[in-house]
């Protein structure tokens, strides 16, 4: 077992954890908060009777480096210390692999599914641990899943139960929560430790020289990008975007094409066309909002990447439309006509996207003649991170630097998502050096072990302070460089200068925090954990109300494109708690089956089946899940129109629906469906 060194400012912080207070460890990225973690654990368990650890992580990938990186190496010798990740069969007997082992790193998910489970084999208790130690703490709160935990946990606090586990959090920075002044800011660190039931939020005072030593700032730079003078194809696809709104003859729209608030603008606008029966304005609202992506794409990327981005769309939609109207000809025939001058300035490099050459001009000077540099392009969605691996790779100067780069992005269950396998793989050649370059999402900013970087770059991003301060904390090497690539008066500048002025606010308000005398923040912290707690059952209240307004069977699903009747709300029940399916066996009337579905990740009692969609006008609806053998859709509710007793309406997600949806019997669908099996 390796031996456990604390530096002196990782002591300091740690002090009252060891006398078995609540607290919030506030370190820098870098600043050794998991091994603090692990030497509370260590104690812990060393002092305390029936002591049981619980490790609380919001990333899958954290369980693993946790697991192999700090806990076990340190206490794996002398204790049993397990994880258990989501695809992992250990999840399905949760309360037998708690009673047998001392420390355990888990999702927070895991947990509140446990929590909530009536099975005797996967339900525990908060009191069934000693300490719950949570990392990247900040995020418990609002409807976060660190929050439904800690709600339980408050509640059973406020009604004086006792053997609660104690509770450690740790976090590179709390934030303001939005707040732009020293009180609001103020408020939302105590909400912080409201939530998480805090003693105190500690931060080296006596040792802060010690640890400004070991985790020195990277050089921070801002990579101004002039204006291209010319975009034929973005001035070509703004064109399309006009003959579009000639066609609604709509004047209450803006024409500012490519932006965010044009795309919520547009989603409104389809939203507003579906509910009021006017399916010009919803299908030339569809297609708007995909040429404003395009030309987002073709702000961050290269024009080609976004040609192909609606080259695949119309393509896709081709093929699975039937029952062409007016509109679809309109629509359809407006960009077969374009696509050939669209495809030619696409690939006029003379007009090419110049923040490439910036980066280009970043990534080879720090990568050319030095094997030992590693670096990580921060962007913003999945789409640009494989559109800038792709650009990566296929450029010469930057192969020649000897650039290596992968992309990393969130696990998940859908199609598009990496696998959790996938994610290990490639943090782990980064480790080793097979891979010099992460081209990734948000995911690498919290938590992720790797390598010290020499350079971080954040391009297109706009985020707050937290995200900022995750993402600088990746260069930890010698004079390493985090750059901020932006357009000339662009929105990305300004937003990064407020968030430095965020984070000094975010200290300032953590130093009021502290020198609050400690009987005046217990009161605090009471008071704000019993609001809380009221604000809570209100909105549990209102959501029942909510969820009763209609009877299941007096809403109807229509198919958001052509207004074909699909399904009752009646006919809809939930499996798993994720999966909403139509039970109904007259919905295979209404829907035809497309390609099969391959998901990165296997399930205990499903799996993905076939695309489904509409039989009449070919919109997609969602996919088969098989389960127990037996096919069911699974539908998303974006895809449909309810038809309610008080008028058309839609929603995003299925929490928003207005009618109960009841849970799924397998054997009372098979009973109902299959009668003559049960005879």
């Amino acid at each position: 077992m390796e031996e456990m060194i604390l530096y002196d400012y990782q002591k300091e912080v740690v002090q009252p954890a060891l006398e078995g207070r609540n607290i919030i460890i506030w370190l820098p990225t870098g600043g050794g908060k998991t091994r603090a973690a692990v030497y509370v654990a260590k104690r812990h368990l060393e002092t305390k009777s029936k002591a049981k650890v619980a490790v609380l992580v919001n990333k899958v990938h954290l369980v693993d480096q946790h697991f192999s990186k700090e806990f076990y190496p340190f206490l794996g010798k002398q204790y049993k210390v397990q994880s258990i990740s989501g695809d992992s069969a250990q999840k399905d007997f949760f309360s037998n692999v708690v009673r047998d082992n001392d420390v355990l790193i888990f999702t927070a998910q895991i947990l509140a599914n446990a929590l909530r489970s009536t099975e005797k084999e996967k339900h525990v208790e908060l009191t069934d641990f000693s300490l719950l130690i949570i990392d990247e703490c900040h995020h418990t709160q609002k409807e976060s899943v660190y929050n439904k935990i800690m709600e339980c946990y408050v509640e059973q606090r406020l009604k004086g139960e006792a053997e609660l586990p104690q509770i450690l959090g740790l976090t590179a920075s709390p934030g303001t929560g939005g707040a732009r002044t020293l009180e609001k800011a103020v408020a939302h660190v105590m909400q912080i430790c409201a939530n998480l039931d805090a003693t105190a939020i500690m931060s080296t005072k006596e040792n802060a020289g010690e640890l400004q030593k070991n985790v020195p700032k990277p050089r921070k730079q801002y990579d101004i990008v002039e204006q291209r003078q010319r975009d034929p194809f973005g001035s070509h696809l703004k064109n399309m975007m006009g003959f579009i709104h000639d066609f609604m003859m709509k004047e209450d729209v803006s024409r500012n094409f490519g932006t965010q608030e044009y795309e919520e603008e547009v989603v409104l606008l389809h939203k507003k066309g579906a509910v009021e029966k006017n399916r010009m304005v919803a299908q030339c609202a569809l297609h708007l909002r995909q040429y404003n992506d395009a030309l987002l794409i073709n702000d961050t990327v290269r024009m080609v990447d976004a040609f192909r981005m609606l080259d695949e769309f119309y393509n896709s939609k081709r093929e699975s439309r039937t029952g062409l109207d007016g509109t679809d000809i309109f629509l359809f025939g407006l960009f077969r006509e374009n696509r050939t001058e669209l495809k030619f300035l696409a690939q006029q490099s003379q007009f090419e996207n110049p923040k490439l050459s910036k980066l280009q001009k970043i990534f080879v000077e720090q990568f050319k003649g030095n094997d030992l540099s590693r670096g990580i392009l921060f962007t913003k969605t999945r789409k640009s991170t494989q559109c800038l691996h792709e650009w990566v790779s296929n450029n010469p100067e930057m192969q020649a630097a000897g650039i290596r780069a992968a992309v990393l992005t969130g696990a998940g269950s859908l199609a598009h998502h990496m696998s959790q396998g996938d994610q290990k793989e490639t943090i782990k050649k980064f480790r080793n050096g097979v891979l010099n370059l992460l081209v990734s999402t948000s995911v690498a900013e919290e938590g992720l072990d790797i390598p010290e970087c020499n350079l971080v770059v954040r391009y297109g991003l706009l985020t707050n302070e937290i995200a900022m301060q995750q993402a600088s904390g990746r260069a930890r090497a010698s004079n390493s460089v985090y750059s901020v690539v932006a357009p000339a008066g662009g929105r990305e500048v300004s937003r990064e200068r407020t968030n430095e002025y965020l984070e000094e606010l975010t200290r300032h308000a953590i130093t009021e925090v502290q020198r609050m005398e400690s009987r005046d923040f217990q009161t605090q912290i009471r008071k704000l954990q019993r609001e809380a707690l009221f604000v809570r059952r209100m909105a549990e209240q209102k959501a029942m109300e909510k969820k009763s307004l209609y009877g299941a069977s007096s809403v109807r699903l229509l198919c958001c494109l052509c207004d074909a009747p699909v399904a009752r709300g009646s006919d809809i029940q939930l499996i798993q708690g994720a999966h909403f399916v139509i039970v109904n066996p007259d919905v295979r009337n209404h829907y035809r089956l497309g390609g099969r579905i391959v998901l990165p990740r296997t399930f205990e009692d499903w799996e993905p089946g076939r695309k489904v969609s509409c039989a009449k006008c070919g919109q997609e609806w969602g996919m088969e899940i098989i389960y127990k053998g037996t096919p069911l859709p699974n539908v998303a509710i974006k895809n449909f129109i309810l038809e309610t007793p008080k008028g058309r309406t839609t929603v995003k997600k299925w929490k928003d629906v207005q009618f109960h949806v009841d849970e799924f019997s397998f054997t009372e669908y098979c009973e109902r469906n299959f009668p003559h099996m049960f005879s």
